[in-house]
């Protein structure tokens, strides 16, 4: 049987639906805390473990102890056989590489790793280049293409892997500045690659940067005039991170948070850079429309950088009151479009095909995976 080694951070996520762009450091952790945030990798792991329910017995699962992966199988009743120990009930990023060097050292020939662009980052510096894995996305950023779309696709992944069906690849491990995007600025770097079972439909790919050129944003300031002139009075639009929304604020004279969400009612902005909290509170009693653009390269609308969406608000404001927008060039490279809110019931609800406003007046039907 195959040994399969399975690390969760914990804490990882915690920061997107209250707004902090991730969960780098204590102090970050602590602030989301005090938000209210609550664990999402937990959750994830668990999602995964009951997929792979059919074909346990066709492995041998590995895992870390209490919330780095034994309680998650506890959870899923999913037997494991837990390996090290924990020195403090608060996790570190030492505490991963441990575990992955466990693994490599009871001689795992996939290692599944739940969590965001940091966590694979401390995978990647003791993974050795032989080692495949399976990432699960969990994180609030999730630049890196080594992620599979969600933890069903993970499971599929592992089960095709069993099978000997996949081919390995390499795939890019990245992250951003987390300081940087508090700042509204996105700085990624590319730091390796890591091998893993390879199908496309089941793999994010890598977020790819806006184009900058003229044409570009020529047709994204064509979208922005198109969606002002198309604003309801006293409907509350949330606008996502990205670059063509801020376009739609530039339109309407305004400077908006480029990774955040600000809250437009009547053509101003009464409110930047959103949590989750702050958005169910703000529109309590108001019509609301979320303005989403999907990730380039990846095509995600939910699920990637804007948490703060979380299936409350996207329940809340209505799934007919959702716009997406985005340009001719973006949607020329993405294939599909995907979602990955954290409800599988709700995204089942969002699949099929959405309308995306993709220049002045014009707008193209795009499938949603």
């Amino acid at each position: 049987m195959k040994k399969i080694g399975l690390v969760v951070n914990p804490i990882a996520g915690m920061g997107g639906s209250v707004g902090l762009k991730g969960t780098d450091g204590p102090e970050v952790l602590q602030k989301a805390t005090e938000l209210g945030a609550k664990p999402v990798a937990p959750q994830r792991a668990v999602r995964l473990l009951r997929a792979l329910t059919p074909v346990r017995h066709k492995f041998e699962l590995l895992t870390y102890p209490k919330d780095m992966g034994e309680n998650e199988c506890i959870e899923a009743e999913f037997p494991a056989h837990v390996v090290g120990k924990l020195d403090s009930e608060k996790t570190t990023a030492a505490d991963t590489k441990r575990a992955v060097c466990e693994f490599l050292d009871k001689n795992c020939e996939l290692i599944v790793v739940v969590g965001g662009d940091g966590t694979l980052r401390d995978v990647f510096d003791v993974v050795n280049t032989e080692t495949p894995l399976v990432a699960v996305p969990a994180g609030v950023k999730m630049h890196s293409g080594a992620f599979s779309t969600d933890p069903e696709a993970a499971a599929e992944t592992l089960m095709k892997f069993l099978w000997d069906e996949l081919p390995l690849r390499e795939a890019e491990v990245m992250d951003v500045d987390e300081e940087a995007c508090r700042e509204g600025r996105v700085s990624a770097r590319l730091y390796g690659y890591v091998l893993v079972p390879y199908e496309p439909r089941l793999v994010q790919g890598s977020k790819l940067a806006s184009l900058e050129a003229e044409e570009e944003f020529e047709q994204q300031r064509a979208i922005a005039r198109y969606v002002v002139e198309q604003m309801e009075p006293e409907v509350v639009y949330l606008l996502g991170p990205g670059t063509t929304t801020r376009a739609i604020a530039e339109q309407l004279g305004e400077d908006k948070t480029l990774l955040g969400v600000d809250a437009v009612l009547n053509k101003k902005i009464i409110a930047r850079d959103l949590n989750e909290k702050q958005i169910l509170d703000l529109i309590r009693d108001k019509a609301a429309k979320i303005v989403v653009s999907p990730i380039g390269g990846q095509g995600f609308v939910f699920g990637r950088g804007n948490q703060q969406f979380s299936p409350k608000v996207i329940r809340r404001v209505g799934l007919r009151n959702i716009l997406v927008v985005a340009t001719m060039h973006k949607l020329s490279g993405l294939r599909a479009l995907r979602v990955d809110t954290g409800d599988p019931e709700l995204d089942q609800q969002l699949r099929g095909f959405m309308r995306v406003i993709s220049d002045y007046g014009r707008t193209q039907m795009m499938r949603v995976e």
